[in-house]
């Protein structure tokens, strides 16, 4: 019998004025603050870099990005939005290779196919295997760098984490009979936290998102054990191997360490809603929904070696402030930019390095928003790792953001149900 009976669909919170739903990432508010940015320092061990520029739209790109013609301060940088289809619920985005096909999730658990302004087609449906509701659902999608095989996060009937694989036609047709299940992730009882991420880097390893199961303050204390997949980022070869429906890569931080899981690529994360590879540098980029008070972007350049092996400090610590006096506080990588609650924010979405030649003021700006104040926000690195960050453009209840093959950014509104392309002001 289920653990968890799935539910219908629903907006789950009501917060001054603001439709926020929780299908990206509670958080529990109860305090208020200003907006503030940290710098970031890590000692912890990088020392394997990634073998790829991952991402989850555009894993294998060969395109050599335009040079940019402008760079502005993100206070200068205006954008729009150019609606490009819509999807119920819309929860993560992914292309193909040499596929201008647009692929969306919705939370309910169809994949949708959006092709050059043609009617939504439907590919896949996967809601008899799901619980949906809350933060539970089909929660992300990638697909293999030949587009081969697509990879789905979802939660099962069960509430529990689920990877599978999709073999997936030329034509971008999905075989419902073709499920490949890889990976299963028991839940606690909390239904929150599930993550949802997947990235696939150009040597076709994949990197899966998981939260730190849930409940408020990290009460299992999951995120900073690594002998549990929960609070982490991980990364495996999906190809089966023999009986086993995937392989641990040698490269990987904790490979063969008996005191890990050897799947963890990072740990420390309450629940990493989007992460991303610049898939021009390599460099890594987090998004992580904080609890009371702070919502956090974390990085790590690919010379540091792109996350590998790197704590990210919760439940430690929630941003830079300190949050679990009973868990260790040492070799943890700090955020590079941080923003307090009291403004109407309080879920931050993480985004992409734009790396497109349609907005040349962008070019290597990161682009990430919050889904209960529906902003988006530009965010440039300096010379000595401090974050310049502004506001840029708006997108109601924010669920994620995808890149296409061209590096041009796309958002997903969860409450209207809409795709939109990002383009200039």
């Amino acid at each position: 019998m289920s653990k968890r009976t799935p539910r219908n669909l629903s907006i789950a919170l009501l917060l001054t004025g603001a439709v926020a739903v929780t299908v990206a990432c509670s958080t529990d508010t109860d305090t208020t603050g200003s907006a503030t940015t940290s710098a970031r320092t890590t000692n912890a061990a990088t020392s394997v870099a990634t073998t790829g520029n991952g991402s989850v739209t555009s894993p294998n790109s060969t395109a050599t990005p335009t040079p940019p013609q402008d760079t502005l301060a993100p206070k200068d940088i205006r954008l729009a939005l150019q609606e490009v289809g819509t999807v119920e619920t819309p929860t993560a985005f992914a292309v193909r290779a040499a596929d201008p096909t647009l692929f969306v999730t919705s939370q309910s658990g169809t994949v949708h196919a959006l092709r050059g302004g043609q009617p939504t087609v439907t590919v896949l449906d996967l809601g008899a295997r799901m619980s949906v509701g809350g933060e539970e659902g089909l929660l992300g999608i990638a697909f293999s760098p030949d587009g081969s095989e697509a990879y789905l996060h979802y939660t099962d009937t069960n509430g529990d984490i689920q990877i599978d694989a999709f073999s997936v036609g030329e034509d971008g047709v999905f075989d419902p009979d073709s499920r490949r299940p890889i990976l299963n992730v028991p839940h606690p009882e909390n239904s929150n936290h599930n993550g949802g991420q997947l990235v696939v880097d150009a040597e076709g390893m994949l990197y899966i998102g998981i939260g730190d199961g849930g409940g408020g303050g990290d009460p299992q204390r999951n995120a900073l054990d690594r002998s549990t997949l929960l609070g982490k980022i991980l990364r495996i070869d999906p190809a089966a191997d023999g009986n086993a429906p995937y392989r641990i890569p040698e490269d990987n931080p904790f490979y063969a360490m008996s005191s890990a899981r050897n799947e963890i690529w990072a740990y420390g994360f309450r629940n990493p809603w989007r992460f991303s590879f610049d898939r021009l540098t390599g460099d890594f980029w987090v998004g992580d929904v904080g609890q009371r008070t702070i919502e956090e972007i974390d990085f790590v350049s690919a010379a540091d070696g792109a996350g590998s092996g790197a704590n990210f400090g919760w439940s430690a610590y929630e941003g830079s402030r300190r949050f679990n006096d009973d868990q260790p506080n040492d070799n943890t990588v700090k955020p590079v930019h941080e923003y307090r609650h009291g403004d109407g924010s309080a879920s931050v979405i993480g985004g992409f390095v734009y790396r497109g030649s349609a907005i040349p003021a962008l070019y290597g700006a990161y682009v990430f928003g919050d889904q209960v104040r529906s902003v988006l926000w530009a965010l440039r690195l300096d010379g000595s790792g401090d974050a310049d960050v502004a506001q840029v453009g708006a997108v109601e209840t924010v669920s994620s953001f995808g890149e296409d093959n061209d590096g041009e950014l796309y958002a997903l509104s969860y409450s209207r149900g809409t795709v939109y392309r990002i383009v200039a002001a």
